[in-house]
């Protein structure tokens, strides 16, 4: 049985949950070990680390807030934020967690990709891919890189299809549009990469509605959806989530 996931996603600043409007307007909501353990304990069935600032800030992901946050988890956990290095993914793996996810590294060196895929495994390996729209692309998409305030010039189905063939176990499209937005994610984007890669593809940024879960999926082909402001805020729990998508047909793991 493929199940469908639902998988919160930790921004951190500074150590600190935060959570933001394209990739802006940035809002401290918690602690993250502690908002990650609710999330373990209520069902979800991964969680994603993302230390929004480190490649900005040039530096290395803050290893002691992922450990923290491992300690109190008893599921999957991917970290991605300031990974320049098969070194930087090996202290992460060491730290106890799952998978590791590149971005503004992979898109500077695409040959990490592979390197890392060869070390530790694809299944083990993401790339995140953050998108604009931009009609200069045949897609009709842009990367972005440094936390959204970096074009990259490459165009985000060609990327995604690039990483796949260098070994990436899945991708994490991120909508700079739809961030924080609640007003749905892109569809068109999601799909657009999903029908390019045979890999898993995980719908991210704009999740406000029961509905734009279930979208993600079934008109966006996501096989997992990564949840922040409605999970953070509360708007709703993970089991409320899930049995939505099972009731209109989806199989999850309640």
């Amino acid at each position: 049985m493929d199940y469908r996931r639902i998988i919160p996603c930790l921004d951190v600043k500074d150590g600190r949950l935060v959570k933001g409007i394209h990739f802006v307007d940035i809002q401290d909501v918690g602690d993250p070990a502690e908002n990650g353990q609710a999330y373990s304990q209520a069902g979800a069935d991964e969680l994603v680390f993302l230390d929004i600032t480190a490649s900005l800030e040039k530096r290395k992901t803050m290893l002691e807030a992922v450990k923290r946050t491992v300690e109190r988890i008893d599921i999957p956990l991917t970290v991605g934020g300031g990974i320049g290095s098969c070194q930087d993914i090996e202290a992460l793996f060491e730290a106890g967690v799952s998978k590791a996810s590149i971005n503004t590294a992979a898109v500077k060196r695409p040959e990490l990709v592979q390197e890392a895929a060869q070390e530790f495994g694809g299944e083990r390996i993401t790339v995140a891919i953050d998108t604009r729209q931009s009609k200069k692309f045949p897609s009709g998409f842009e990367v972005v890189i440094y936390g959204g305030t970096k074009g990259a010039s490459i165009d985000a189905v060609q990327w995604a299809q690039k990483v796949e063939n260098m070994g990436a176990g899945s991708i994490l499209p991120t909508s700079m549009d739809a961030d924080g937005t609640q007003q749905g994610y892109d569809i068109s984007m999601t799909r657009a990469l999903a029908d390019a890669v045979s890999v898993p593809v995980i719908a991210s940024g704009g999740a406000g509605k029961l509905e734009h879960l279930y979208e993600a999926i079934v008109d966006g082909h996501a096989d997992a959806v990564l949840v922040a402001s409605i999970a953070h805020y509360g708007t709703f729990s993970i089991r409320q989530m899930k049995e939505y998508l099972q009731e209109k047909g989806l199989p999850v793991r309640l």
